[in-house]
């Protein structure tokens, strides 16, 4: 296939607009897969998306068409539209030239859509908008146009109409397509060069890198040469994807494919770095100019995954591992606790991104894990050092006498409203520490606001909140910009005297008095009474802030007696009294695990 006649593209929209449903009618009308192997959200590889309903994985897939008598190759990516997989989007971005923005009609422009139109704007992709769902009833045409002039300043003509569903208007959705996105621009006769935007692990071919040749060519048993690990190995196949992997003799400039690399380790294979081939003369290979990757995406929410029994740690590791292996994104490494034996310390994207890890460990590998509160990743100025220290989890925090300064991560929050609930969003948004930015009207019904706010306030409960308060309607994104000087406080939780490390975190100081209370209360609830009555406080350093008591069970040793003198009776109580107190000085409390799971939903 001639290089003019290839054309590289992907869809972005917000969660639900139709990406997926668009792109089974684009490989129907194509003729990519025959209408018997046909199904819904067919690009959607894993169970877990297709029950959700969300694209969790970035996909690409080959078309080929006719048009006037000229045969095109199209390379389509389909995109996840969550908040948590924005970064998937961005890498997407980085292998096409052009990008068709979908814009559900019976909903009109939402903050992810905006999010990733500027990073489509960024990478300097030719855009198609296209106002997808026409057919429905509610749905509203002209003003979702109107939406898309105000926020592309495209002509209307510029605008597209499509349903995903019924397949109207998807024939001329590729027709633009061929029109309006560049053939990639890359030279098949210079020294080879291909940006690896994803990668996954086969057992047998090894880290199977995702590419886009930008320059040269690359066939079978090729060396490969890493630009940033410096690693080599030699290609065990290279294909496209049609759309499952499909070997073919070689890659050439302006292709989307994949390369069996048969390395045995993800890191040596990073996503983001540019393949070369291996060549004998170093100064050959100091000319070649890496690929402009992206930036590294480093977790920002962490929490402890424990087993529930402790001869299932190992088990537990391999299944971590091998999740590993097709996650970038997640990262774990091993930590103990007192309370909950061995376990790991995980790093999410989000909430969702965790809930997603939590249910393939459920269903692929069959463990059910305890799962301590989620925090972020705090940043400490101590006295006696010049630079910052990492602080991943409350339990690792320091003397507070040895800190001088606490900063914790800051986001902007982007929130599409309409405006009869914005008073009510913006009542939600003094409950969590958020600064006002800025108000832009998309049209009369719609805001865009903008705040800034601490991530830890943004991951845990306020999208569902938001929800809530907006009956569905409102919608967000946020985008990390750094970290912020912060009064934040320690809060340990002791059960029976003992600290439980599984609850201790990291809250706002003037917080802290209701966060504890709250925390005591919902533990009283889900601790079972034992036979001596269990204290439940929440401390900060030495200061005890709230308290519950679990009551202990009652058992009437008097009942046997009757008649005679009351210290008969006295005695017995006593003795039942210094019983009590001996179980409570050598008996502990056994918090089962969804005492963790109370805690963490609030």
């Amino acid at each position: 296939m001639k290089q003019e006649n290839i054309r590289n593209f992907c869809i972005i929209a917000h969660i639900d607009h139709g990406k997926s449903t668009l792109a089974d009618r684009l490989l129907e009308v194509t003729k990519t897969v025959e209408k018997r192997k046909m199904k819904e959200q067919l690009l959607d590889q894993m169970d877990l998306e297709r029950e959700r309903g969300i694209t969790i994985k970035l996909q690409p897939v080959q078309m080929e068409v006719v048009e006037d008598g000229v045969e095109y190759l199209l390379n389509l990516i389909d995109t996840p539209g969550h908040v948590d997989f924005h970064y998937e989007v961005s890498r997407s971005l980085a292998a096409v030239e052009g990008a068709v923005l979908l814009v559900d009609a019976t909903k009109g422009v939402q903050a992810q859509t905006l999010a990733n139109l500027y990073l489509a704007i960024e990478q300097g992709l030719e855009i198609i908008p296209v106002v997808n769902k026409v057919d429905l009833p509610n749905a509203e045409v002209e003003k979702t146009k109107k939406e898309i002039i105000h926020i592309l300043g495209c002509k209307e003509e510029d605008i597209l109409e499509a349903s995903g569903k019924t397949g109207i208007g998807v024939e001329t959705v590729l027709h633009e397509i061929i029109k309006r996105v560049p053939a990639p621009n890359g030279d098949a006769e210079k020294p080879l060069r291909a940006l690896i935007f994803d990668s996954v692990y086969d057992t047998y071919k090894g880290v199977v890198a995702y590419v886009k040749v930008v320059d040269g060519t690359l066939k079978r048993d090729d060396v490969l040469h890493m630009l940033a690990t410096e690693k080599e190995s030699s290609v065990v196949e290279v294909g496209c994807f049609k759309p499952m992997m499909m070997a073919t003799p070689s890659l050439k400039a302006g292709d989307i494919g994949y390369i069996a690399t048969g390395l045995k380790n993800v890191a040596y294979c990073r996503v983001g770095d540019t393949i070369t081939k291996k060549v004998t003369d170093p100064e050959k290979l100091r000319q070649i100019e890496p690929l402009p990757g992206y930036k590294e995406i480093k977790p920002t929410v962490y929490a402890s995954f424990y087993p529930l029994e402790g001869d299932e740690y190992t088990f537990m590791r391999d299944a971590l591992d091998k999740l590993r292996l097709n996650d970038a994104a997640f990262e774990f490494e091993p930590e103990s606790n007192q309370a909950l034996g061995r376990g790991f310390r995980c790093g999410f994207l989000g909430l969702l991104h965790l809930e997603i890890i939590q249910a393939r460990l459920e269903r692929e590998f069959d463990i059910e894990p305890t799962i301590t509160t989620p925090s972020v990743v705090y940043e400490l100025k101590m006295r006696d050092k010049e630079e910052r220290v990492s602080l991943y989890a409350p339990t690792d925090m320091p003397d507070l006498a040895t800190v001088e300064k606490i900063f914790e991560p800051y986001v902007t929050l982007s929130l599409v409203v309409p405006s009869e609930y914005l008073g009510n969003v913006m009542s939600l948004t003094q409950s969590i520490r958020a600064i006002y930015k800025n108000t832009e009207y998309i049209d009369a019904g719609r805001v865009y606001l903008t705040f800034e706010a601490p991530l830890m306030d943004v991951i845990v409960n306020f999208h569902d909140d938001l929800k809530s308060v907006s009956s569905g309607y409102a919608s967000m994104n946020y985008e990390l910009i750094g970290y912020r000087e912060s009064d934040v406080v320690k809060l340990d939780i002791l059960v029976a005297g003992d600290r439980v490390d599984a609850f201790s975190r990291m809250v706002p100081k003037n917080l802290a008095m209701i966060e504890g209370k709250r925390t005591v209360e919902k533990l009283k609830d889900v601790i079972p009474r034992q036979n001596f009555a269990i204290a439940i406080q929440a401390v900060i350093g030495g200061k005890i802030i709230a308290r519950e008591t679990v009551a202990a069970f009652r058992k009437d040793v008097t009942s046997k007696l009757y008649g005679g003198d009351f210290s008969r009776k006295k005695k017995l109580l006593e003795k039942q009294k210094k019983g009590k107190k001996k179980m409570r000085d050598l008996g502990r409390v056994s918090i089962p695990s969804s005492a963790f799971l109370a805690v963490l939903r609030k």
